[in-house]
């Protein structure tokens, strides 16, 4: 099959994917109104369509009908959120604008919101199975070739290889020896000649995606080969060798007409932050209503058992490195924050022993739920470290800077999986690292829930490696 002979698929797949949209927005609002005894009149029709309309505009924008081969599960329903989001916000707009929201039931409205948002990542979800299943199986393939022999055009291969799902045929790879020093012998596909013949095959349609990955040395071949591929029929793709999985939440974005790639950027813009931003203050003063009295209980425990204040606040570094005064109970007989802080062992003679039992259970943390209200902090990120730890790990552990493009939190991914605490090797802190650049990078509001949950299932069990 000649490579141009997949294009109109796309086109197919990208308009039954609208009608499909199209028809999950009218069905479910028509659900609503039934659900909640109502009858589909004219207005909820007339509603339907514009939100049909605004969700195909902002889909476009968020690349929805883009072919999504390969991609996660967050990278291909997130947009969804966005756009039926948005969606929603424009109606109420027009609604408000036209002087027209009374004459709609919010009971309607709410259900509406629900199952378009099932609806719309459901068929997706579903289709997506169905797709892979396929595939797996050899239906609706598409032929690979990789130019380079690399180590990234390796990893490449591995993937595509290793995931039948993705339905990426490898076909061989193309490599001239002055261009890359990988070994031939040890390729998982065959060694199909040099980047002059890799252009001749894919003009004759012998392939239908050409993934060039060559190291960035050989960046005067790579734009030869761009500009010789651009006369193909083939699509094309340049894998960068930037180590990118490394980073956080690295996108293509343009100065003025100039592409570039961002790797160093918050995850938290837009709409992101916006729902991060909800959710640190309802969950805030949810959980301050809820321990208001054992709090007050605590500061009164605090200030009876040992001389000192009941609080603590330490210099820490939050959101891009800003230096925040970070709260605790203290359970220490000292408040150490110079340039030289010693992290607590087991036995530390510095707890008291009311200390002890706060810093084990973790009630300690509790005044940080002020430092999310003021917007210091969340419930959930990367936790904190003194200033003076911030200094010594920064110089030893590469990207640990990373973990401060986001806000710091109270509890973590780190946290849950018994990185807290001690950190007596470079081991421990290097560990502790990935994990907070793993959360950073597949951020959602259900990871955050699910944290919360089961940090609270540790400090009922048990406070783990705090001491």
């Amino acid at each position: 099959m000649p490579a141009s002979q997949h294009r109109p698929h796309l086109s197919k797949t990208a308009f039954v994917s609208r009608v499909a949209d199209a028809l999950v927005i009218l069905i479910s609002s028509w659900a609503g109104t039934a659900l909640h005894g109502l009858a589909w009149t004219d207005r909820y029709v007339v509603a339907g369509v514009l939100a049909v309309l605004i969700f195909d505009l902002l889909g476009q924008s968020r690349r929805l009908y883009h072919p999504w081969r390969g991609a996660s599960p967050r990278q291909y329903l997130w947009p969804v959120l966005v756009a039926w989001v948005w969606t929603g916000f424009g109606l109420f707009v027009l609604a408000w604008i036209m002087k027209s929201t009374a004459h709609y039931s919010r009971m309607a409205i709410g259900l509406w919101a629900v199952f378009g948002l099932l609806g719309l990542m459901g068929w997706r979800m579903a289709g997506r199975a169905f797709l892979s299943s396929m595939r797996a199986h050899g239906h609706d393939a598409r032929r690979i070739v990789i130019a380079g022999t690399g180590e990234h055009a390796r990893h490449l291969a591995h993937v595509v290889r290793s995931t039948p799902a993705f339905g990426l045929n490898l076909t061989g790879f193309f490599a001239d020896r002055e261009a890359d020093d990988g070994r031939e012998e040890t390729l998982p596909a065959p060694l199909l000649g040099d980047l002059d013949a890799l252009a001749e095959r894919a003009q004759a349609g012998d392939f239908d995606f050409v993934y060039i990955a060559l190291p960035l040395k050989a960046e005067d071949r790579i734009r030869r080969l761009v500009t010789d591929l651009s006369d193909t029929p083939t699509a094309t793709y340049v894998v960068a060798d930037l180590f990118v999985h490394d980073l956080a939440h690295s996108r293509w974005t343009e100065v003025g007409p100039i592409p570039v790639i961002s790797v160093f950027e918050a995850p938290f813009t837009g709409i992101e932050g916006w729902i991060k931003r909800l959710e640190d203050l309802v969950l805030s003063l949810l959980i301050l209503s809820l321990t208001a009295v054992p709090m007050a209980l605590i500061a009164m425990a605090v200030k009876l058992t040992s001389p000192g204040p009941v609080l603590f606040g330490q210099r820490r570094n939050g959101l891009d490195g800003r230096e925040i005064t970070v709260w605790k109970f203290r359970t220490m007989q000292v408040l150490e924050d110079g340039d030289h802080v010693f992290q607590a062992v087991r036995g530390d003679h510095r707890v008291t022993l009311l200390g002890a039992f706060l810093r084990r259970t973790s009630l300690d943390e509790l005044p940080q739920l002020f430092n999310v209200l003021r917007g210091d902090m969340s419930i959930v990120g990367p936790r904190p470290h003194a200033v003076a730890h911030n200094q010594a790990y920064r110089k030893l552990i590469p990207g640990y800077m990373l973990r401060h493009r986001v806000k710091p939190g109270i509890t973590g991914w780190a946290q849950i999986h018994g990185w807290r605490g001690e950190t007596d090797t470079i081991e421990k802190m290097e560990q502790r690292i990935q994990f907070d650049l793993w959360y950073i990078r597949n951020w959602s509001l259900w990871l955050d829930l699910s944290i919360i949950a089961r940090t609270v299932s540790r400090v009922i069990g048990g406070g783990g490696n705090a001491y």
